[in-house]
Order: structure tokens, then C-alpha cells, then sequence
């Protein structure tokens, strides 16, 4: 699951109004730091907005993922249960009783289950899919079920945190050897030259030919603002925008043992580019795919977000450098990204970078998703 983020904010760093931090002198008292019920519950509340579920059921390669997956795996869900983590509107859960489950558990924490459970009246299927309100983290089924579906991943696959919760009730209602869809996850990262970036900062000294007024001294100021800032930043690339092979930093098998501890400490890896050519690296970005079993199906199916792939909403996550460096055919880009939730907000996504450019002095960047 992921909602539309805004591309920059104001304020940097990711900070939020209400945190405790010096002030004005004479300025209002700062609010007091919110607790983590209470980000959790706002977390919660801005899923009760239908735009929100518009964007993701409108999103045809999500969608449509999921819903062949769910039919390639019909014989292991024919006559089984199934819990679906964060149902949303519903549409997950009835993909699975349409594909013959015979009890799908709905568990949506947001206002919008009484939504989802008139999705599921309307549909005839009241009596095999059971919407019920509430975190999977407190809610009791009656039984263990013999598979789980959860569309979990955020921007850069684990802003929102949402993963922990799956996790939790694999550990909790899933029977051993239980399926899950999906399975597994990859983490991919390229350097990038963001084509439409570099038009934006170019067009300051583009000023004059246009209205007769030199404004070239404008640039460098356009690139702290729109690079220097250290914010995660949700937009969509091109393919032509990618510097080098992409490379994946990271797989998470869902099944695995450990990986709990594995999303607290760091999710990520090294990473070595040698650039297709000369142009000004921007930064870098990130993307993620996720696979589910094969089923039926002659291949496992994978959902991708990369920007050489039809667009998701969930787009590439990019980090930017605090300015351009110009790289040549076969230049060197190493370095280490590292993906952790964020110390105030457990759900907000942070990222650490180290980077080094051929021979120059290895530079680190930290970032932050905004709220």
C-alpha cells in the first residue's frame, strides 16, 4: 500500500510540525512529540479516504497482479482459509473467494471495513468472506489459515512498515508451510541523470534568450533547493534516465526466519556501476519487485516497479546528490545503501548513503521520507 507523496516540502529533514525542537524567541510553545498510537492512528485514518484506494485499484499492473497470481494458485486456495492483511475496500479478499477459498478473513484497521464489508455483500459473498475491524496485530480469528495475501509494499517497498505487520501474522495465524502472495521481494538500485531535473535547472539561464534578463545566477540556488534538501523523493523515471545496469541490493523471503530483525537494523546492500556514457549524475534510484509462486503457471509472477517497466503508482524513489557530478563512459560508482524506518515515526522510511565517484573522496547523504 502507498499514498501519493509529495514531490518536495518546505521544511527538510522530515520533521513534522508538532516535534519538539528550539524556537523563536516569543514563538508558540512547541506541541508536544506525538506517541506511536497516536501516528499509527493517523496512519490508520488516512486510509478511510476513497482516493486513496482509486489510485491503488486504478493502478491496472498492481491490480491485475495480484489477481493472476491469485487465480494461477487456485488449486492450493480451493476449499482453504486465507487472512488478507490490510484489505482495504475488499477486492484482494474476493479475488481469493472467487478463486475458491472457502473462508477469507479481511482484516482492514482503517474506517473503510464497513466499506469493504458492503464491497462484499454486494457481491454475494458474506458468507465466505468475513470482514473483520482492526490491526492483525490484535484481532483473533477462530482458526489458523492455510494462506496469507497482503499488498504491503510502500514507496521504496518499505515505507509504511506495513511488512512488520504480515510478518506478525505469519508468525501468528499461518499453518506451516502456508502459502504466501506474495513471497518474496527485491530491492534494486541505479545511478540515475534525471533528464527533466536537469531541464529545471538549465532554465534559469535560459531566462534571457526568452525575456531579455540574465537570471543564469539563479542556478545554483535552484539546485539547493530542488537537490540539496534530504528527502526521499516519490516521481517517476524513464528508462533513459538509468546511468548503468541496474543492480539489486537486497531479496527478502517472507518466509525466512530472522527478518524481522532483518528490517530493524537495515535492509539494503553494496553496490559497484560502471556509466553507459557522459552525463551529469544526478543521484540514485530506487525500485522493488516482488514475485509470487507460480502455481498453475509455467513461471512465478512478478509484480515490477521499474522504470523500464509499465509505470505503477509507486513509481522509483530517488535520492538526489546536493549537486551534479559529471560522470564519462565507464566511470566508477560504488557505494552502500542502507533502508531503515525512521527514529521518530517507525513507518516513515529513512535511507543512509555512501558513494564514491571514480577517485574522488567517498561522500554520504542521509534521507527521509516526508510526511
Amino acid at each position: 500500500m502507498s499514498q501519493p507523496a509529495k514531490r518536495k516540502l518546505e521544511s527538510g529533514g522530515g520533521e513534522e510540525p508538532g516535534d519538539e525542537r528550539g524556537g523563536e524567541p516569543g514563538a508558540a510553545p512547541p506541541r508536544p512529540r506525538r506517541t506511536k498510537r497516536e501516528r499509527d492512528q493517523l496512519y490508520y485514518e488516512s486510509y478511510s479516504d476513497i482516493s486513496v484506494h482509486e489510485e491503488m485499484i486504478s493502478d491496472r499492473v498492481r491490480t491485475d497482479a495480484y489477481r493472476l497470481a491469485i487465480q494461477h494458485n487456485r488449486a492450493a486456495l480451493q476449499g482453504k482459509t486465507v487472512l488478507d492483511v490490510g484489505a482495504g475496500t475488499g477486492i484482494l479478499s474476493i479475488f481469493c473467494a472467487q478463486a475458491g477459498a472457502r473462508r477469507v478473513y479481511a482484516v482492514e484497521a482503517s474506517a473503510i471495513w464497513q466499506q469493504a464489508r458492503d464491497v462484499v455483500r454486494l457481491n454475494g459473498l458474506e458468507d465466505r468472506v468475513h470482514v473483520l475491524p482492526g490491526t492483525v496485530e490484535t484481532v483473533e480469528l477462530p482458526e489458523r489459515v492455510d494462506a496469507i495475501v497482503s499488498e504491503w509494499m510502500g514507496y521504496g517497498l518499505l515505507h509504511e512498515s506495513m511488512l512488520s505487520s504480515v510478518l506478525h501474522a505469519r508468525a501468528k495465524w499461518l499453518k506451516e508451510g502456508g502459502l504466501l502472495l506474495p513471497a518474496s521481494a527485491e530491492l534494486f538500485v541505479a545511478p540515475i541523470s534525471d533528464h527533466m531535473l536537469e531541464l529545471r535547472l538549465g532554465f534559469w539561464s535560459q531566462v534571457q534568450q526568452s525575456y531579455g534578463v540574465d537570471m543564469s545566477c539563479l542556478e545554483g540556488f535552484a539546485t539547493r533547493c530542488l537537490m540539496g534538501r534530504s528527502e526521499l523523493v516519490v516521481e517517476g523515471l524513464s528508462g533513459e534516465d538509468v546511468l548503468a545496469r541496474p543492480q539489486r541490493v537486497a531479496r527478502l523471503d517472507l518466509a525466512r526466519a530472522g527478518l524481522e530483525r532483518e528490517l530493524q537494523t537495515g535492509v539494503g546492500g553494496r553496490f559497484a556501476f560502471s556509466s553507459y556514457g557522459s552525463a551529469p549524475l544526478h543521484g540514485f534510484a530506487l525500485w522493488f519487485q516482488v514475485t509470487f509462486p507460480a502455481g498453475e503457471a509455467e513461471q512465478p509472477l512478478v509484480l515490477s516497479t521499474s522504470p523500464f517497466q509499465q509505470a505503477t503508482h509507486w513509481k522509483q524513489v530517488l535520492l538526489y546528490l546536493n549537486e551534479p557530478v559529471p560522470v564519462e563512459q565507464d566511470t566508477r560508482i560504488s557505494g552502500e545503501i542502507t533502508l531503515l524506518p525512521s527514529l521518530d515515526n517507525h513507518r516513515l522510511l529513512r535511507a543512509q548513503l555512501r558513494y564514491r565517484v571514480d577517485s574522488q573522496e567517498e561522500q554520504t547523504k542521509d534521507f527521509a521520507m516526508p510526511e
